[in-house]
């Protein structure tokens, strides 16, 4: 198992994709980058957190999903066509970042 130790906040534009299916994923925006210490080898990596409060090698990955990669989107770019922010309404359109780095 992986523990949290130093957190600092993501910059707008990072992603985390999840795989739930053979041809379904979901990327989350990552909210904070974290150092996470593997209890059992002593080995520490970057990961990061995203808005659904997954991280790869966490305890609470949700069941059936798979860790794929990180990826980067340009503020000024689109945004991933699998993006899902769950601090939104499921009925709102997923929006561009604003300045803060908030969603």
């Amino acid at each position: 198992m992986k523990t949290l130790g130093s957190i600092v906040p993501s910059p707008p534009g990072w992603y985390a994709r999840w795989r739930f299916g053979p041809t379904h994923t979901v990327s989350y925006p990552i909210t904070v980058w974290a150092l996470a210490r593997d209890n059992t080898s002593d080995r520490t990596s970057v990961v990061g957190v995203d808005t659904n409060g997954l991280w790869p090698g966490g305890a609470d990955e949700r069941p059936g999903g798979e860790f794929v990669r990180y990826i980067y989107q340009p503020v000024e770019a689109a945004l991933p066509d699998d993006v899902f922010n769950p601090v939104q309404s499921p009925s709102e359109p997923a929006t561009q970042p604003t300045g803060s780095g908030a969603r």
